[in-house]
């Protein structure tokens, strides 16, 4: 670490370098502008200390500038950013998932990348750092968006793909082989959580597995998409494609839950909040490698141990072969602050990112940079070549300018099927009349 640490602060040195000289924001005498970046962030306390490490050493290499790092829980931050933009008080820098960010981007929201002002000639070699398409999302590719041809709107904090963590004690208690037994198919998962689970009364003590419950974008419409469902169709102008495909995904959803075979529902703690504490209350959740990192902090005997394997998404039998979605975390800056606060804001943005290694050993966040990507700590990671694998298999998560009111539409229909024993092709039909409504207010 300590060499990491070193070569940081010898990148700072000469990114400073990069960045002097007068411009809009020097004083008559040279000097720069004093400059305030203030920064909001999701919780994680690993992370947080870091980048506040990174903020100090910003700060000291370059005195005019003065940044204030602000966390929020994951739950609020979705809302007090555009709440935020609407009163023109957003702050410098911030990062959402990109479900969630694209909304505030599709409104020219935010503010391009000054790619020379971060030494690079040019957007294509910022582009060539980074495995292929990762930067697509936050691309005007034709200009057609914002009239800026091939200018570019973000950089991922980490690119996060789910697979399945799993409990091999539970398994064997249960009767299982967790190297053979473990679930290839959503079929073979419910059969298996039926193995697996304990109750008391209806009250369940024991999950086999249980879903990641909320953005549904992520973890559950790839589900959809192995049997040949869509959100939207190709052309943008039709919402819910192919309703036999929902249907089946939905009864699936109903017949896992309170009022089918009980085997989980939204309203029991987090399935990977209670993995990591090895308790015997969940065999198997769905998350990104980062979860490791948080394992070994919660419970570092449990991560040091044999107990535990990661397994590839499962595939409805007859289904086409798609993993879970990939999203991002993109660091983003507001384009409603002045351009040199802007500008500052991009370079330090830079220099938190440089560290993608330091990124991936601390908290185990990966940052989609070949760098990254290929390099020997990745490849080091427990089960990294299942999360690698399974990458090559994915999509990336459905984003428009109303992506996340999609996803509450789902999420409405999953836990009316769930929750209240609704008829799933009913519900189908509903969120097909909900979804294209709001598809129709964007065309």
């Amino acid at each position: 670490m300590r060499k990491l640490v070193a070569v940081s602060l010898l990148l700072l040195t000469a990114l400073s370098g990069v960045f002097a000289g007068g411009g809009s924001d020097s004083g008559s005498g040279g000097e720069k502008k004093p400059v305030v970046i203030n920064m909001w962030t999701h919780e994680d306390p690993n992370r947080q200390k870091m980048e506040e490490q990174f903020a100090k050493e910003y700060m000291a290499a370059n005195p005019h500038v003065t940044i204030n790092y602000s966390v929020y829980p994951s739950t609020n931050i979705q809302d007090l950013i555009p709440t935020a933009y609407a009163a023109r008080n957003a702050p410098s820098i911030w990062n959402l998932e990109l479900q969630k960010a694209y909304p505030i981007f599709m409104q020219g929201l935010c503010a391009p990348i000054p790619v020379k002002e971060l030494g690079y000639r040019n957007e294509q070699e910022l582009i060539n750092s980074y495995l292929p398409g990762m930067l697509d999302p936050v691309m005007d590719k034709d200009g057609k968006l914002f009239g800026q041809k091939g200018a570019i709107y973000g950089l991922p904090l980490e690119m996060v793909n789910f697979c399945i963590y799993l409990n091999k004690k539970i398994f064997r208690d249960a009767g299982l082989n967790p190297e053979r037994d473990y679930p290839k198919t959503w079929e073979e998962m419910m059969t298996v959580s039926e193995k697996i689970v304990r109750r008391n009364g209806n009250i369940i003590t024991r999950r086999g597995f249980d879903f990641r419950y909320g953005d549904y974008l992520i973890s559950w419409v790839p589900m959809v998409e192995q049997l040949g469902g869509k959100v939207i169709s190709d052309d943008g102008k039709e919402a819910i494609i192919n309703e036999a495909a929902w249907t089946k995904v939905l009864t699936y959803m109903q017949q896992w839950g309170p009022n089918g075979k009980n085997l989980g529902s939204p309203t029991y703690t987090a399935a990977r909040r209670q993995f990591d504490n090895d308790q015997n209350e969940i065999a198997m959740h769905l998350s990104g490698i980062y979860q490791e990192a948080r394992m070994r902090t919660a419970n570092p005997a449990f991560y040091n141990s044999d107990d535990w394997m990661v397994i590839p998404y499962p595939v409805f039998q007859g289904g086409k072969h798609i993993s879970n979605t990939y999203y991002f975390q993109y660091y983003m800056v507001n384009s409603q602050i002045p351009l040199n606060e802007q500008i500052e804001s991009w370079k330090f943005v830079a220099y938190m990112l440089s560290h993608g290694d330091m990124y991936l050993e601390t908290v185990a966040l990966t940052q989609p940079t070949k760098a990254v990507m290929e390099g020997e700590l990745f490849r080091s990671m427990p089960y990294s070549d299942v999360f690698k694998d399974d990458l090559n298999y994915a999509g990336v998560v459905y984003h428009s300018g109303f992506s996340w009111r999609i996803n509450e539409l789902i999420k409405a229909a999953i836990e009316e099927v769930m929750m209240s024993n609704s008829d799933p092709a009913a519900a189908v039909a509903k969120l097909k009349r909900d979804a294209q409504a709001v598809v129709n207010e964007n065309l």
